[in-house]
Protein backbone atom coordinates (compact mmCIF):
# COMPACT_ATOMS: atom_id res chain seq x y z
CA UNK A 1 0.00 0.00 0.00
CA UNK A 2 1.44 3.12 -1.35
CA UNK A 3 1.12 6.73 1.10
CA UNK A 4 -1.30 7.82 -0.81
CA UNK A 5 -3.44 4.59 -0.65
CA UNK A 6 -2.84 4.86 3.33
CA UNK A 7 -4.15 8.20 3.30
CA UNK A 8 -7.27 6.86 1.60
CA UNK A 9 -7.96 4.89 4.26
CA UNK A 10 -7.02 6.67 7.30
CA UNK A 11 -8.82 9.63 5.76
CA UNK A 12 -11.83 7.35 5.39
CA UNK A 13 -11.71 5.72 8.93
CA UNK A 14 -11.82 9.46 10.43
CA UNK A 15 -14.79 10.50 8.70
CA UNK A 16 -16.55 8.06 9.26
CA UNK A 17 -15.77 7.62 12.64
CA UNK A 18 -16.58 11.81 12.94
CA UNK A 19 -20.16 10.95 11.40
CA UNK A 20 -20.80 8.37 13.42
CA UNK A 21 -20.01 10.13 16.41
CA UNK A 22 -22.05 13.34 15.30
CA UNK A 23 -25.29 11.63 14.30
CA UNK A 24 -25.10 9.32 17.95
CA UNK A 25 -22.62 11.38 19.98
CA UNK A 26 -25.26 11.62 22.80
CA UNK A 27 -28.36 9.55 22.57
CA UNK A 28 -28.57 8.86 26.60
CA UNK A 29 -32.12 11.23 26.04
CA UNK A 30 -33.51 8.67 24.01
CA UNK A 31 -32.64 5.83 26.33
CA UNK A 32 -30.17 3.89 24.03
CA UNK A 33 -26.78 3.03 22.90
CA UNK A 34 -25.20 3.72 19.91
CA UNK A 35 -25.00 0.04 19.43
CA UNK A 36 -28.58 -0.35 20.40
CA UNK A 37 -29.56 2.10 17.72
CA UNK A 38 -27.87 -0.03 14.98
CA UNK A 39 -29.89 -2.90 15.90
CA UNK A 40 -33.09 -0.70 16.04
CA UNK A 41 -32.36 0.82 12.77
CA UNK A 42 -31.45 -3.11 10.85
CA UNK A 43 -34.87 -4.25 12.58
CA UNK A 44 -36.77 -1.36 11.06
CA UNK A 45 -35.67 -1.22 7.64
CA UNK A 46 -37.11 -5.12 7.33
CA UNK A 47 -40.24 -5.43 6.05
CA UNK A 48 -41.35 -8.31 8.21
CA UNK A 49 -39.70 -9.29 12.26
CA UNK A 50 -35.83 -10.62 10.97
CA UNK A 51 -34.66 -13.79 12.53
CA UNK A 52 -32.29 -12.55 15.56
CA UNK A 53 -29.65 -14.54 13.86
CA UNK A 54 -29.95 -12.27 10.33
CA UNK A 55 -29.40 -9.44 12.24
CA UNK A 56 -26.49 -10.59 14.13
CA UNK A 57 -24.72 -11.39 11.03
CA UNK A 58 -25.99 -8.04 9.27
CA UNK A 59 -24.14 -6.30 12.17
CA UNK A 60 -21.08 -8.83 11.99
CA UNK A 61 -21.50 -9.50 15.52
CA UNK A 62 -21.89 -12.53 17.17
CA UNK A 63 -25.68 -13.53 18.03
CA UNK A 64 -24.78 -13.88 22.24
CA UNK A 65 -23.64 -10.10 21.60
CA UNK A 66 -26.78 -9.26 19.78
CA UNK A 67 -28.89 -10.67 22.81
CA UNK A 68 -26.44 -8.51 25.25
CA UNK A 69 -28.32 -5.67 22.88
CA UNK A 70 -31.93 -6.74 22.89
CA UNK A 71 -32.43 -7.31 25.97
CA UNK A 72 -32.07 -3.59 27.81
CA UNK A 73 -34.13 -2.42 24.16
CA UNK A 74 -37.00 -5.16 24.97
CA UNK A 75 -37.27 -4.23 28.69
CA UNK A 76 -37.67 -0.89 27.47
CA UNK A 77 -40.17 -1.52 25.60
CA UNK A 78 -38.77 -0.79 22.53
CA UNK A 79 -38.21 -4.19 20.44
CA UNK A 80 -40.19 -7.82 20.93
CA UNK A 81 -38.69 -10.63 20.92
CA UNK A 82 -41.60 -13.58 19.47
CA UNK A 83 -40.65 -16.87 18.72
CA UNK A 84 -40.42 -18.06 14.57
CA UNK A 85 -43.62 -19.59 13.59
CA UNK A 86 -41.50 -21.18 10.94
CA UNK A 87 -38.32 -22.44 12.81
CA UNK A 88 -39.04 -23.01 16.55
CA UNK A 89 -35.25 -22.58 16.87
CA UNK A 90 -35.43 -18.71 16.05
CA UNK A 91 -36.41 -15.64 17.55
CA UNK A 92 -37.78 -13.09 15.39
CA UNK A 93 -37.30 -9.23 16.36
CA UNK A 94 -39.97 -6.31 16.07
CA UNK A 95 -40.19 -2.41 16.90
CA UNK A 96 -43.07 -1.64 19.03
CA UNK A 97 -44.60 1.66 18.82
CA UNK A 98 -42.27 3.17 21.20
CA UNK A 99 -38.53 1.61 19.31
CA UNK A 100 -40.08 3.05 16.48
CA UNK A 101 -40.93 6.89 17.38
CA UNK A 102 -36.80 6.25 18.92
CA UNK A 103 -35.93 4.60 15.48
CA UNK A 104 -37.62 8.08 13.69
CA UNK A 105 -35.85 10.36 15.98
CA UNK A 106 -32.79 8.78 15.49
CA UNK A 107 -33.09 8.88 11.46
CA UNK A 108 -34.38 12.67 12.01
CA UNK A 109 -30.45 13.29 14.27
CA UNK A 110 -28.87 11.35 11.25
CA UNK A 111 -30.25 13.29 8.30
CA UNK A 112 -29.22 16.47 10.42
CA UNK A 113 -25.90 15.84 10.96
CA UNK A 114 -25.23 14.58 7.57
CA UNK A 115 -26.58 17.73 6.22
CA UNK A 116 -24.58 19.76 8.14
CA UNK A 117 -20.98 17.51 7.73
CA UNK A 118 -22.08 17.51 3.62
CA UNK A 119 -22.51 21.60 3.84
CA UNK A 120 -18.91 22.37 2.89
CA UNK A 121 -19.18 20.51 -0.44
CA UNK A 122 -21.61 22.11 -2.92
CA UNK A 123 -23.89 20.14 -4.70
CA UNK A 124 -22.21 18.94 -7.55
CA UNK A 125 -18.99 17.92 -5.43
CA UNK A 126 -21.39 15.58 -3.36
CA UNK A 127 -22.94 13.94 -6.81
CA UNK A 128 -19.14 13.03 -7.41
CA UNK A 129 -18.37 12.12 -4.17
CA UNK A 130 -21.73 9.97 -3.67
CA UNK A 131 -20.58 8.15 -7.58
CA UNK A 132 -16.97 7.89 -6.52
CA UNK A 133 -17.92 6.07 -2.99
CA UNK A 134 -20.66 3.80 -4.59
CA UNK A 135 -17.50 2.70 -7.16
CA UNK A 136 -15.66 1.70 -4.63
CA UNK A 137 -18.53 0.05 -2.61
CA UNK A 138 -19.32 -1.76 -5.84
CA UNK A 139 -15.15 -2.67 -6.25
CA UNK A 140 -15.36 -3.97 -2.48
CA UNK A 141 -18.99 -5.85 -2.78
CA UNK A 142 -17.56 -8.18 -6.04
CA UNK A 143 -15.66 -11.18 -5.07
CA UNK A 144 -11.82 -11.09 -5.26
CA UNK A 145 -9.89 -12.60 -7.46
Amino acid sequence: MDDLDGELLETLRSVQWRLRRRSHGDLHDLGVTPAQGRVLRVVGRCDDPPRMGAVAEHLHIAPRSLTDLADPLEQAGLLRRTPDPDNRRSTLLDLTPAGRAVLDELHRRSRESAAAAFAVLDPDDRRRLLDLLRRLEGALAAPAG
